[in-house]
């Protein structure tokens, strides 16, 4: 992206909080009416300074992971597996609330303009929240002027109500405005000072996302990045200061049926066409915004399933090659969370700071591990400003944890607390799958036959392979982009009607074995065994996410044996479904006279919790090829019910080939 898209694009949370920021924070100080008021400008300094420490800490991440640096990988790469883990958790945490939060301070913009609606703020919510999980699930994505337009459009109309109050309060010399008399329901304190800190703090929510999205900038993309997170920060400060200085001179203070934003619109532009721009890009920004997180939630849960600590159904791309569960997720627990509040702002704020800086602080402390560490060129400068930003981040987060405990921010340490307890039980329960399938000594051990298709059961593609001296093990892959499938299927001219099955004897079947291989390992063995055993011609068949990976798989392939005909069909958007039913279709169109049995090698434990941590892939199958004539779907299981194998272990360079990955 060049810098002027990414920009808006990537910025769009960050600078969308100056709509909530501000009045979180003031919304503590009115508490103890005109006396706390008075601590904004100073609460508000100290936000500021806080902004441009952590903006220059982020400015050492981009140089030091030039291909996206989240929290979850640093915190995983300089301080372990558990860091990494609470990181994460405070990750999905804060996108999790980005939605609920945006979606609330948004209908709050709307309804400051629309009084009549506030009264159906979370049905209209909840409707929000829908279209944003229909949009993102069609494949909806944030791309050039159209998703720039509102953070630009945002941009503009809170400079222009700055610079309004601010020639407003330049005709009479500065002087504030009194403040409108409230009654205080508590002293000005310590405690009152730090909650309106860690309240005012959610102003730099989304400061991160920059630094994780380096590779989508033009090259040099590290520098680019650096540069637009200056100008994002930059941005950010003049905002969020300009607000907390017209509030101050201006008199305004919080109120439960209007905006912050509003009401200083109103009174620098009235009822008319300007105060409708405001609310409009306030609205739109902070849409845009919620949308954000439909992005950086399903990638997060993508790098947890990758590392085994979340199921594997996240790994999965959907039709429109969107995460489609983790997006699904995220809708349902945004909902549940944004209609359990009841749609307020001011109740989901306190659950807010906490995920927020977890991230920022294990982030932080994670960056100045590798600085030390590594030792280059302007280390101790780079290792200087993500120290304070480290303890910064680490103060505002047990800050908000204190103060606002009982607000809300229980919820979210209980929720971070539960999290790792479920990641780290679903890692040792794929480490357990793992160790079952480990293949030993006997397994790979060289059968004394080989069998082999038929030639007359070769697909088109082998038969030109065999003409060309080539084995189907070492052929070149198939590539069948995932769009062009689906194409492809849609154009596919289906039979005016299905072949006859008119087959009334075991002679006249005609067989041809597909056995699906993900991993070489105990379950896939054994299907291959199952397989070989029934005496009929048999085709193994892999699914691959790249030609490097497919490379592997071939070597160990042929190191195993090449004792059977080998496909591997390249699938570079980890769909598997998809390009396992068109070949199997691509397979029975050319030889309908054949009985196709696909065999798929299957885990199976013994709790149901864990079925969910393995996908149902020979259902999916049925399902899909269910309206084709002779296809028959079967599996072979294997029982991982009390742990790892207890036969001998492999050793050498046995063991580094068949430490194999679990089935998915």
């Amino acid at each position: 992206m060049r810098k002027t898209v990414a920009l808006p694009v990537l910025s769009a949370d960050a600078l969308s909080s100056v709509a909530y920021g501000p009045e979180a924070l003031l919304a503590v100080l009115v508490l103890a009416g005109t006396a706390g008021l008075v601590y904004a400008v100073p609460v508000a300094g100290a936000i500021v300074f806080l902004m441009l420490a952590v903006g220059l800490s982020y400015r050492q991440t981009i140089r030091a992971y030039p291909h996206g640096g989240g929290s979850y990988i640093v915190a995983t790469d300089n301080l372990g597996r558990v860091p990494g883990l609470m990181a994460a958790a405070g990750l999905l945490t804060d996108y999790v609330l980005t939605v609920a939060v945006s979606v609330s301070s948004g209908m709050a913009a709307v309804t400051s303009a629309l009084p009549g609606l506030a009264d159906d703020v979370v049905l209209i919510g909840l409707l929000v929240i829908a279209v944003l999980l229909a949009g993102n699930l069609r494949g909806v994505r944030q791309a050039g002027a159209l998703f720039a337009a509102p953070t630009y459009a945002f941009v503009i109309a809170v400079l222009a109500l700055v610079a309004a109050g601010l020639y407003d309060a330049a005709g009479r010399g500065f002087q504030p405005v009194p403040a409108p008399s409230t009654h205080a329901v508590e002293g000005v304190g310590l405690l009152l000072v730090m909650r309106a800190f860690a309240s005012g703090s959610t102003a730099m929510t989304g400061i991160e996302a920059i630094s994780n999205a380096v590779p989508a900038f033009e090259p040099v993309a590290w520098r680019n990045a650096r540069t637009t997170l200056s100008w994002m920060i930059g941005l950010l400060v003049t905002l969020f200061a300009g607000t907390i200085a017209v509030v101050h001179l201006s008199g305004v203070v919080p109120e439960s049926q209007e905006t912050v934003l509003s009401q200083l619109a109103h009174l620098s532009f009235g009822s008319g066409g300007m105060y409708i721009f405001i609310q409009a890009a306030t609205a739109l920004v902070l849409l845009l915004a919620a949308n954000t997180a439909f992005n950086d939630f399903p990638r997060v849960l993508y790098l947890l399933a990758r590392d085994d600590h979340a199921p594997r159904i996240f790994l999965r791309l959907g039709d429109r090659l969107a995460f489609s569960n983790g997006i699904i997720l995220l809708s349902v627990l945004a909902a549940v969370i944004f209609a359990s509040f009841d749609g307020k702002t001011a109740s989901l704020i306190p659950l807010y700071a906490v995920g927020v800086f977890l991230a920022f602080t294990l982030s932080q402390c994670g960056m100045v591990v590798h600085w030390w560490r590594r030792r280059d060129r302007h280390w101790r400068k780079s290792l200087a400003f993500n120290a304070t930003g480290a303890v910064l981040s680490a103060v505002v987060f047990i800050t908000a944890g204190i103060t606002k405990f009982t607000e809300g921010a229980w919820l979210a340490i209980l929720t971070i607390a539960l999290f790792l307890l479920v990641t780290t039980r679903i890692r040792r329960h794929y480490d357990t799958v793992r160790g079952a399938l480990r293949l030993h000594a006997r397994s790979i051990e060289i059968p004394g036959r080989t069998l082999r298709a038929r030639p007359e059961t070769r697909a088109p593609e082998e038969e030109e392979e065999k003409k060309e001296g080539k084995e189907g093990a070492e052929g070149p892959s198939e590539r069948v982009p995932v769009r062009k499938r689906r194409v492809e299927r849609r154009e596919r001219k289906k039979p005016e009607a299905p072949e006859e099955e008119q087959e009334q004897t075991p002679e006249e079947i005609r067989h041809l074995s597909v056995v699906l291989v993900d991993e070489l390992h105990q379950a896939s063995m054994r299907a291959l065994a199952y397989a070989a055993s029934l005496q009929q011609p048999v085709l193994a068949l892999h699914v691959s996410p790249s030609d490097e990976d497919a490379r592997r798989f071939r070597e160990s392939w042929q190191l195993w044996g090449d004792h059977l005909p080998l496909r591997i069909v390249i699938s570079p958007y980890r769909a598997i479904v998809t390009p396992l039913i068109s070949y199997i279709e691509q397979l029975h169109h050319q030889r309908p006279d054949l009985t196709i049995t696909v065999i798929l090698p299957e885990i199976v434990v013994r709790h149901w919790w864990h079925r969910i941590l393995h996908s149902p892939l020979a259902g999916r199958l049925r399902r899909a090829l269910r309206p084709l004539p002779k296809i028959v779907v079967t599996t072979v299981p294997f029982h991982v019910y009390g742990g790892v194998y207890d036969g001998p272990e492999p050793s050498g360079e046995a063991e580094s080939v068949w430490n194999a990955q679990p089935l998915s």
